[in-house]
């Protein structure tokens, strides 16, 4: 009676252990299941069209600031990530229209933008640089008076160059507005054909797009405004000034500083921009 009632205990105990297990593999596939269907879609914009920030490679955008998104939202499972392409000046009207919850495009620092966005912490940090031609010297602002060159409307750039012209008439240069859809290589191109004189932008930008289309008669200067400002040569995220854009920026501005901090960012940044432009990790506190 004892060995049955004992073997009887032991399969009760037993029946007992395998019901609870698979309870908790049905509770866990169920919280599983719950988790995906209760993200969040987050919109990131990019125009696929400033390389090696940002391109499109096979019908995808790829780049520096969209495997940092990727690399990011890696680490938020609660949100599920998609990439969106279209120009320049959509980019930044998208997000704060709230088309778009992040914007993604070697996007600069200033006080205009800033009463619109939130901004994350640094991407990269590169210089300020004119591409002009070979033969043409150039050192500063001065050197490019008379000279012509293509902006855009809503870049930082074309703000940086207003400001100069502003300040000092009889040594401004000629700015030629042009669409967003107008991309950066075109117009470097426009250089290499002699349309215009130079293009201000960002130098690892100007070198990377030099090289990808053979532009040899070209080169890169870098170039300092009279006034330096703190957010010089960094770009960021940028995000729709609400509740939930902050929300959001915490948590990416979280996410950045452990990749900045576990070198993800400088495998990123040596992969697309051939080195180490990852900002010290004084600006991820």
């Amino acid at each position: 009676m004892k060995i049955h009632k004992k073997i009887g205990l032991s399969v009760l105990a037993l029946s007992t252990i395998i019901a609870l297990q698979a309870c908790g593999t049905s509770a866990t596939k169920s919280t599983d299941t719950a988790s995906k269907s209760e993200q969040t879609t987050i919109t990131v914009a990019t125009d696929a069209d400033t390389k090696p920030f940002t391109y499109s490679e096979d019908g995808k955008a790829t780049g520096y600031d969209v495997e940092v998104a990727r690399a990011v939202f890696k680490e938020l499972p609660e949100y599920k990530l998609k990439v969106e392409i279209t120009d320049f000046d959509s980019v930044v009207a998208g997000v704060d229209s709230g088309r778009y919850q992040l914007g993604a495009n070697d996007v600069g620092w200033k006080k205009e933008r800033a009463e619109k966005y939130y901004f994350s912490a640094p991407l990269s940090k590169s210089n300020n640089a004119v591409a002009v031609k070979s033969a043409l010297k150039v050192s500063g602002f001065k050197d490019l008076a008379g000279k012509s060159t293509e902006v855009l409307p809503s870049a930082n750039f074309t703000t940086t160059l207003k400001a100069y012209n502003d300040a000092n008439p009889d040594k401004a240069s000629q700015l030629n507005y042009v669409d967003g859809n107008y991309p950066i290589a075109s117009r470097l191109s426009d250089v290499d054909s002699g349309k215009i004189d130079f293009i201000l932008y960002d130098a690892i930008s100007l070198k990377t797009i030099i090289k990808d289309k053979g532009l040899s008669d070209l080169k890169v200067v870098n170039i300092k405004s009279d006034t330096v400002d703190a957010h010089d040569g960094l770009e960021y995220f940028i995000f729709t000034k609400d509740e939930a854009g902050k929300k959001l920026q915490g948590k990416v501005d979280k996410v950045l500083k452990k990749l900045q901090a576990n070198g993800k960012l400088k495998e990123l940044s040596e992969k697309y921009f051939g080195g180490d432009f990852v900002p010290s990790a004084d600006y991820y506190k």
